[in-house]
């Protein structure tokens, strides 16, 4: 116990005799630390909105300024080590071994890392846009380094790490959507009729996109219908709202004109009846 003590108290009074010796290039270092510090906030105030004027994607903007950031603070850390007597050389040696080991040790962090980069760079989809990959699907809400969040028609969030997104295959909606209604008539209807009706409730409804224009005709004909086809377009945010709308003003206009809407029917003969 009093070798212990005697090492501790020898190692203070190392440290308050280097404190003393180099208290001036002590100070310098803080200086220096503070400057670069002061100087990475100003940079980042200046670069994001400039950045912003460019027309860059947030994400790319986020990681330009954060990269400034740390490579300003970076320097000053090294010139205030080197300015307090420290060996730098061999700091950057050990700061290089350590970075190798937590790169085998992060291998599936820096896979997201990459990734969200070469996202934010091709650009496969944007902010804003509906995609579906890997059996989910939904509107773009934010794309991170590490993950691109997703939000579902539910109001849910489907948080996706990047790694997973590069490679697969992509359905990128974009900003609008294609309904895919269907609208059977009996045998009996006159077509031509039936299907102006659908195109009128289509450009009365404020959801419907005039363009692309919207698809109506034919489909298949079935055992107890005509199907019609109704496909109009919409803006990702009104997709489902504008489906109910739609169905409702055909069932409304084709009652109002007397069309009808037939379900299946089948008709059975017995054969060999006494009566």
């Amino acid at each position: 116990m009093n070798n212990q003590a005697q090492n501790i108290t020898a190692w203070k009074d190392k440290l308050v005799d280097y404190i003393i010796l180099h208290s001036g290039a002590l100070i310098s270092a803080t200086v220096i630390v503070l400057i670069g510090l002061i100087a990475a906030r100003w940079a980042g105030k200046l670069l994001d909105p400039w950045l912003g004027r460019k027309k860059l994607e947030p994400p790319v903007r986020m990681l330009v300024v954060r990269v400034v950031k740390l490579l300003v603070v970076g320097i000053a850390m090294i010139i205030a080590l080197g300015t307090a007597g420290i060996d730098v050389t061999l700091l950057i040696t050990g700061i290089g071994v350590t970075g190798v080991g937590l790169g085998l040790a992060m291998q599936g962090v820096l896979g997201n890392f990459f990734a969200g980069l070469t996202i934010i760079f091709t650009k496969p989809f944007r902010v804003g846009d509906y995609i579906e990959i890997i059996g989910v699907q939904g509107q773009v809400e934010m794309i991170e380094l590490l993950t691109t969040t997703l939000v579902h028609t539910d109001k849910s969030l489907v948080i996706i790490p990047n790694r997973k997104i590069i490679g697969e295959v992509l359905h990128n909606y974009s900003h609008i959507r294609q309904l895919d209604l269907t609208v059977g008539v009996a045998y009996g209807t006159d077509i031509s009729n039936a299907m102006a009706i659908v195109r009128n409730v289509l450009a009365q409804n404020p959801r419907v996109l005039k363009e692309p224009m919207p698809v109506v005709g034919v489909t298949t004909l079935t055992d107890s219908s005509i199907s019609l086809a109704v496909k109009p377009w919409t803006a990702v945010a009104d997709y489902n709202p504008a489906q109910a709308e739609i169905y409702q003003a055909i069932v409304e206009q084709f009652r109002a004109s007397k069309i009808e809407i037939p379900f299946p029917q089948r008709e059975v003969r017995m054969l060999n009846n006494p009566a």
